[in-house]
C-alpha cells in the first residue's frame, strides 16, 4: 500500500518526529511504499524519491505563526480575520496535498499529530478538507491533545474555540485513532464516542545502545568529574514538570560526594529561564553546587554525537549513568524510560499520572517508584542498594531490557500496526 504521512517537522529530536521515523522504518519494514510530507526537515537533506516539502506546514511558516498569535496569544477583536486566515490557508494546504496525494498515488493517510493538537490550526484544516474532499482512508497518530495542556489552546473568542473543537482531534467517518496510550483511550471513547488503537512509543532493540565504546570511553574525563565518582543522569529538558528538583534533592539525601547528577538538556523550554534558576536557588540552599553539573552543551541531544570533538550523544550518556533520574510530574508517555530500559540502565521514577503506571509500570519493570515524588526514607534507602550494589544493578538492567523487548520494540510496533490497518482496510472494505 501507498502510505503518505503528514508532519509538521521531521529530522529533529521531538518526540512527534522520532517516532514518525520509526512508523516509516517499521512500514517500510511490513512491505509499504511510505511517503513523507513536511513543512520543515531538521538537519538532513529531501530524498526526493519519497519526501516532500511544503513550506505552510512548518509550524514556524508565517501562516502559523499568525494564526497562534491571532487566536492564542494577541488576539484581534474582530475573530472573523482569523477565521478567515485559518480557512484561507487551510484550502492552501489541501491543494497541495492534494497535489502531493496525486503525484504519489496515496492510498491511506497518516496525519502525525497535526489532527490532535491545534499547534498549527491551518493544517489540520487543511488535512481535514483533503481527508472530507478525497474520501481518502487515514490513521490520525495522536500523542497529545489541547485539553492536557491546560488553557494554552483556549481562546477568548468563543468562534475560535468552535472551530478548534470542530477540527481537533479529527472525527470523520474516514479516520481512525492510534494513540500513545490508555487514558487518551478511554477520553477519546468518553468525550466522543470514538474508538482508538494504543500504540505504544518504541525503540530499536536490535541496534545497539547505551554501550560503552573506545570513542566515548572519556566522557567522565571530559565532564571535569574524578574517576571514582558515580554519575546519575537526568536526561530531559530544563522544564518544570520534569520534577528536576526531586532528583537535586535526592543527590543531597544520598549523602556521597562521589554521586554526581549531571543534566544533559537545555533550558531552551523554559520561558525567561524561570525553572532554571529556581534549580539553581535549591543547588545553593543544600550546598550541592559541586554534585550537580549542567552539561548541555556537551551532548548532542540526539541518538548519534561526535565523540572525537567531545560532543557526545544521548546514548553515550545512558553507557556511562548508574543510573537515570526520571521524577516527571506528566509525561504523555516516556521515552527516556524506555531508552533507560534499552540501555539496561535502572532508573528511578515517579508515578507520573495519569500514564505511568497504567501503560508502562504495571508490564513489571523493576524500578524504584515514588509517589507524587515523595523521597522517603525507604525509597533513598533502595536507591541506594541500586546504585552500590553491582550485581543487583545489573540485574535490573538485564531483566528491564527484556521486558521492554517484549513490549516496546520494532517488533510491537509492526504488531500494533498490522492491527490498525487490518482494522483501517476492513471499515474501509464495508463501507464500500
Amino acid at each position: 500500500m501507498k502510505i503518505g504521512i503528514i508532519i509538521a517537522r521531521i529530522g529533529g529530536i521531538d518526540g512527534v518526529a522520532l517516532e514518525t521515523e520509526k512508523w516509516i522504518e517499521v512500514l517500510g519494514r511490513m512491505g509499504h511504499e511510505v511517503y513523507t510530507v513536511a513543512g520543515q526537515f531538521e538537519k538532513r537533506r529531501i530524498n526526493s524519491e519519497r519526501e516532500k516539502r511544503i513550506p505552510e506546514l512548518s509550524l514556524f511558516s508565517p501562516e502559523s505563526y499568525w494564526g497562534q498569535k491571532k487566536a492564542f496569544f494577541a488576539p484581534d477583536a474582530n475573530p472573523d480575520e482569523i477565521l478567515e486566515h485559518c480557512h484561507l490557508y487551510g484550502d492552501i494546504i489541501k491543494d497541495k496535498l492534494l497535489r502531493w496525494v496525486i503525484e504519489y498515488g496515496i492510498e491511506l493517510v497518516i496525519s502525525e499529530n497535526a489532527s490532535a493538537l491545534p499547534i498549527h490550526i491551518s493544517l489540520g484544516l487543511g488535512i481535514k478538507k483533503l481527508l472530507e474532499e478525497t474520501g481518502l482512508p487515514a490513521i490520525t497518530h495522536d500523542h497529545d491533545f489541547a485539553w492536557e495542556r491546560g488553557n494554552r489552546y483556549h481562546s477568548p473568542h468563543p468562534a475560535v474555540n468552535k472551530l478548534i473543537g470542530e477540527t481537533f482531534p479529527l472525527r470523520l467517518p474516514n479516520t481512525y485513532h492510534a494513540v500513545i496510550n490508555t487514558n487518551a483511550q478511554k477520553t477519546l471513547k468518553k468525550r466522543f464516542d470514538r474508538e482508538a488503537t494504543v500504540i505504544p512509543n518504541v525503540m530499536d532493540f536490535d541496534q545497539p545502545f547505551g554501550e560503552i565504546t573506545a570513542e566515548n570511553q572519556n566522557l567522565k574525563a571530559d565532564l571535569g568529574l574524578e574517576p571514582e565518582d558515580i554519575m546519575l543522569f537526568q536526561i530531559t529538558r530544563i522544564v518544570s514538570r520534569k520534577a528536576i528538583d526531586v532528583a537535586i534533592r535526592l543527590i543531597d539525601k544520598l549523602n556521597d560526594k562521589r554521586i554526581k547528577l549531571v543534566i544533559t538538556g537545555g533550558y531552551v523550554d523554559d520561558e525567561g529561564n524561570k525553572h532554571y534558576h529556581e534549580l539553581m536557588d535549591l543547588i545553593h540552599d543544600l550546598g550541592v553546587s559541586d554534585q550537580v553539573h549542567f552539561a548541555y552543551e556537551k551532548f548532542s541531544q540526539g541518538l548519534t554525537g561526535d565523540p572525537s570533538s567531545g560532543i557526545y550523544s544521548l546514548s553515550d550518556a545512558y553507557a556511562h549513568a548508574r543510573a537515570c533520574t526520571y521524577f516527571s510530574t506528566y509525561e504523555g508517555f516516556g521515552n527516556a524510560f524506555v531508552e533507560s530500559v534499552l540501555a539496561k540502565t535502572p532508573i528511578f521514577v515517579n508515578n507520573y499520572k495519569p500514564v505511568f503506571w497504567p501503560d508502562i509500570g504495571s508490564k513489571g519493570f523493576r524500578t524504584v517508584m515514588l509517589e507524587d515524588n515523595k523521597l522517603t526514607d525507604e525509597k533513598v534507602k533502595q536507591m541506594q542498594e541500586v546504585i552500590y550494589n553491582d550485581r543487583l544493578n545489573w540485574e535490573i538492567g538485564e531483566y528491564n531490557y527484556e521486558l521492554g523487548r517484549k513490549y516496546f520494540s520494532f517488533d510491537t510496533l509492526e504488531e500494533k500496526l498490522g492491527e490498525t490497518m487490518e482494522r483501517v482496510v476492513g471499515s474501509e472494505e464495508s463501507r464500500e
